[in-house]
């Protein structure tokens, strides 16, 4: 069975109600400050939930995360509405409180703790992708350093507020003290009925939820930020069928669904301590898989799962991080041309397309010269009918200000006036971008940090030029990271008759596909 992690938008919300926050950003200050304290946990964990679903191989997936966030700051937060799509709803919460009803209501409200809690730690981050958080987590872990990748609003590593970390790592020491807490009530018919959490949700003909329906069964728990998290415990094989179609499209060719199933499988079990810190195992949104409504899951769909069930991708006999995207333009990406994490073997920089036009390519992309020349040419490679296979986007000096300052990248006078690429990889991909700004001031931007800060662009693979003053023209290609499985690229190859097994050792290969050993 898989594991349920128990353990255990921004900091304005973290940990409950914040009374008090100290925060210095110097390592030095840090580390001198963390000697003087006592230990303190890092953060809040989260109670036991029991696994209430009595099927094998369950997920637990957050598909409703922050739930009374708002209280922290005394402000009224949305009710979360339950509807059924039959019978009766059955709740129960750890006290016994038991309610029937076809539609439930639960409200949030702030109580002030009589011992108010303290907890220390070092934050790391923010980070674009929980990939390059688990990067420096597990190089803490080689140095003997323990740490907790969490997800207030963005990713971010924390560690004991009474450890040393290398000076070369950049952190901020916070000492949070946590007066009040977020507690649940039911809406009933004699008032408002105090909930203490975990608490389980059954429906026994499904909830309707975002305009789906969703047969759980559920619970309603706590996180590590003081809000709560609707999460749903669903058999893998059912979460596949809120996944593929999603994520690939119900129309594709049956060969690509069922790459599509196995990827998806492989990578829940691969990333299924994602959550760890919040008690649960995958969210529902582009952090993780994209999870959505399972029931309407059309017969082709259901087939392609049922031929690949329980199959996977391994290497040395360990689940794959099946990582994929919508187009790749025409040449897959190194994984370390994505995030900060190591080269595997079966995650390098190739060409995608039939070999007669792959001897076409200058190689390697990383040459100015040779990326232009592949960018404005003709192409063969797979998927190339993809919206996305070729793009142009502009950015003004105004935008560019405005986004790296949400992104807490430099303050309101920064503006810039000229856009370098430093480095690339080998497929072309902009690893380190700078960004020049009036007076000699410098913005670097590394690997997914670029998209996560410039969201217009659709991927890495890109040529810049001004094409006036304080405007840039961005010409590129691809979706998406790069790296593994191009969707449009295998839906073109299962229309010209690869099997799923050839599309997956075309696109991630030296690994076994089968059963977990």
């Amino acid at each position: 069975m898989i594991k349920s992690y128990l353990q255990a938008k921004k900091h304005f919300f973290v940990f409950g109600l914040l009374f008090s926050i100290a925060v210095h950003s110097s390592n030095q200050v840090c580390n001198a400050i963390s000697r003087k304290t006592k230990f303190f946990a890092t953060h809040q964990a989260p109670p036991d939930t029991p696994l209430i679903s009595l099927e094998k191989n369950v997920l637990l997936v957050g598909i409703k995360p922050y739930l009374g966030k708002e209280t922290i700051n005394d402000d009224s937060s949305p009710s979360l509405r339950l509807v059924s799509n039959g019978r009766n709803l059955i709740l129960k919460d750890a006290d016994g409180v038991i309610h029937k009803a076809k539609e439930i209501n639960i409200g949030w409200r702030s109580q002030q703790l009589l011992n108010p809690k303290v907890f220390v730690r070092k934050t790391i981050g923010p980070f674009a992708s929980f990939e390059s958080a688990e990067r420096l987590a597990n190089d803490l872990k080689d140095k003997g350093i323990e740490s907790t990748i969490a997800h207030p609003f963005d990713w971010e590593v924390w560690v004991s507020g009474d450890t040393e970390i290398p000076v070369s790592i950049e952190s901020t020491y916070q000492k949070i003290k946590v007066s009040k807490a977020v507690l649940p009530y039911l809406y009933g018919n004699n008032g408002k009925i105090a909930l203490k959490g975990p608490i389980s949700l059954h429906a026994p003909d499904g909830l309707r939820w975002e305009k789906g329906i969703y047969m759980g069964p559920f619970s309603i728990q706590p996180d590590a930020y003081g809000s709560w998290t609707l999460v749903e415990h669903v058999p893998i094989e059912r979460y596949l069928s809120g996944v593929v179609p999603y994520e690939i499209g119900a129309s594709s060719p049956e060969a690509a669904l069922a790459a599509q199933a196995v990827l998806a499988r492989t990578w829940a079990l691969a990333n299924s301590h994602r959550f760890k810190v919040d008690g649960y195992n995958l969210c529902s949104d582009t952090q993780c898989q994209v999870y959505k409504d399972p029931s309407k899951a059309n017969q082709k769909i259901k087939t392609a799962i049922r031929s690949t069930a329980g199959k996977i991708l391994t290497w040395n006999k360990k689940p794959i991080n099946t990582v994929y995207h919508a187009t790749n333009g025409g040449v897959m990406a190194s994984v370390d041309e994505a995030w900060s994490i190591n080269q595997v073997p079966y995650l390098k920089m190739r060409l995608d397309g039939p070999k007669q036009w792959t001897r076409t390519v200058d190689l390697p992309l990383s040459n100015e010269k040779y990326l232009n020349s592949f960018l404005f040419s003709n192409s063969e490679a797979f998927g190339s009918d993809h919206p996305l296979f070729r793009w142009e986007r502009t950015l003004e000096s105004s935008q560019i200000s405005k986004q790296l300052n949400q992104a807490q990248k430099v303050t309101n006078s920064f503006f810039p006036n000229k856009i370098e690429v430093v480095t690339r990889g080998s497929s072309g991909r902009v690893t380190l971008l700078k960004i020049h700004g009036m007076q000699g001031s410098e913005i670097f931007l590394k690997l997914d940090e670029i998209r996560r800060v410039f969201r217009q662009l659709p991927s890495t693979l890109f040529v810049v030029k001004e094409i006036k003053e304080g405007k840039w023209l961005f010409s590129g290609g691809g979706f998406g990271h790069g790296v593994g499985m191009s969707q449009s690229g295998a839906i073109e190859l299962a229309k010209n008759g690869w099997t799923t097994k050839q599309i997956l050792s075309h696109y991630y290969p030296k690994t076994k596909y089968g059963f977990l050993p």
